[in-house]
């Protein structure tokens, strides 16, 4: 076992029965914002880790290396489709997916790095191992050879998640994949089948798309991704489908059976499909079997996840959990925020900040969406008067400029008090331009108006320019 500190590195022997302040399971951004704050504010703290290098399911296998990804194939689609660049080329550049993953994995690496040198200049110990609760203030630590054991007075838990795999899968075969370890294929699929339509894998169905492969994406539900705005879900179906990939709605497996050189899924409705490769995506399970949560006293759900209060404090007192092993949002940025607040609940007692209410949602498909707030189906459901303000990207100076033209940027406003009440944006940086107007929807009172978007002055061209667009094309409708 190594100890990752701004000294060299010392022998595990030092670590033995050593005690903290507190200690945190997990280097995701969970465990790093809490991390981070108590080393902050004077505590001693030592993060467990139980692969070799920090960050998390976040930084290896989830966010950093498939938005990489994403950015790859985007520019890939972006040149292949400009006259500028293509012209004398007589067929589409073309890159293979261990290709784009060489970009991926550089970023990993920087990332990796760059997190490791908080933790040196914290003074944050990082002890790399597999976790064990013992009791309510003991660690131990399984590394190869033998074990060590270290206490603290609080402990906190962000272990992160993992991909499900259900048992009748065998994903040993080389054919089979999920969201990890899809990030070690080796081959370029002629055709993959990606089943469930969530979010991870309405983002992989667009790098694969755009790596020319076909795609075939399987949905249990009816539509994808039924939680956005259901304009913004149509217009994800209708571009995924312009760019050749097909989705198959209201379908559920029967069976994966894995031949020499693909795999054949049979589905309940009597279907079969086959393709050179399966991406399983379909649900994410907490890490927390391994914990032996037992010996505390506490017990996971079937999804492997733990019920926190309002400051993230488990049924055991001095014990505390953040991130995805809590379950919703589920969301990298949300988490690095729930382990601040918990690292204040642990050293006061309680912790004064809270999570936002409106957490926005970034969905890095091609093009890429992203939301706040309320959807239309809400607002009608709940009775609220509400009205629209749409600006058209094809309309935009700066979208003709960068032949970014796909997309639009939506306002929902109260008609009467014209209170922003939702955010939702399709097309290229939506999840940048989504913050413009989060700032204002989280002021307070009369701050919290579409007017302010006609009031101030943006740059010209500008893709925020979207907000004067939409906010004067909703006031327009108001009579």
């Amino acid at each position: 076992m190594t100890k990752q500190k701004a000294s060299p590195t010392t022998p595990c022997e030092e670590i033995e029965n050593k005690h903290y302040d507190a200690i945190i399971i997990g280097s995701g951004p969970g465990g790093e914002g809490a991390a981070m704050n108590l080393s902050k504010r004077g505590q001693r703290v030592a993060v467990v880790e139980r692969h070799q290098d920090v960050g998390g399911g976040c930084t290896h296998w989830g966010t950093i290396p498939s938005k990489a990804l994403r950015h790859s194939v985007s520019r890939l689609i972006d040149f292949n489709n400009s006259p500028l660049f293509v012209e004398g080329f007589h067929k589409p550049r073309a890159w293979t997916f261990d290709q784009i993953l060489k970009q991926a994995a550089s970023v990993v690496t920087k990332q990796t790095r760059m997190r490791a040198g908080f933790y040196n200049r914290n003074d944050v110990d990082v002890i790399h191992g597999c976790a064990e609760l013992v009791d309510r203030n003991t660690v131990k630590v399984v590394v190869e050879g033998g074990t060590e054991t270290i206490t603290a007075d609080k402990l906190l838990l962000a272990p992160g998640s993992r991909p499900y795999r259900p048992a009748d899968i065998d994903f040993s075969h080389p054919r089979v994949y999920d969201s990890d370890t899809i990030l070690n294929l080796t081959h370029h699929p002629r055709h993959i089948i990606i089943y469930g339509a969530g979010v991870i894998g309405c983002e992989y169905a667009s790098i694969f798309r755009g790596l020319d492969c076909k795609v075939t994406l399987i949905d249990s539900r009816e539509r994808l991704l039924s939680f956005l705005d259901v304009e913004i879900s149509d217009a994800l179906s209708y571009h995924l489908r312009s760019s050749g990939v097909m989705i198959r709605h209201n379908e559920t497996y029967a069976s994966v059976v894995g031949e020499d050189h693909g795999v054949v899924v049979n589905f309940e409705s009597g279907k079969r499909l086959k393709a050179d490769a399966l991406l399983f995506a379909n649900g994410r399970t907490g890490n927390t079997d391994t914990l032996k949560l037992d010996k505390v006293g506490l017990k996971a759900n079937h999804r492997g996840q733990l019920e926190v209060n309002e400051h993230y404090q488990t049924s055991v007192e001095n014990i505390y959990a953040v991130g995805d092993v809590i379950g919703y949002p589920s969301l990298a940025s949300a988490a690095y925020d729930q382990g601040r607040i918990a690292a204040d609940a642990i050293v006061d007692g309680k912790a004064e900040a809270k999570l936002i209410g409106n957490i926005p949602t970034g969905i890095y498909t091609i093009p890429e969406i992203s939301s706040v707030g309320k959807t239309e189906q809400e607002l009608t459901a709940a009775k609220i008067p509400y009205e629209i303000g749409q600006a058209h990207f094809s309309s935009l100076a700066r979208a003709q400029i960068a032949n970014a033209g796909v997309g639009c940027l939506k306002l929902l406003f109260h008609r009467e008090t014209k209170q922003i009440l939702g955010i939702h944006c399709f097309g290229v940086n939506a999840s940048e331009i989504l913050h413009i107007g989060q700032a204002i929807m989280e002021q307070e009172g009369d701050a919290n108006t579409i007017e302010y978007f006609v009031r101030t002055t943006f740059n010209y061209p500008t893709m925020a320019e979207a907000y004067r667009v939409a906010a004067l094309n909703g006031l327009n409708r108001l009579f």
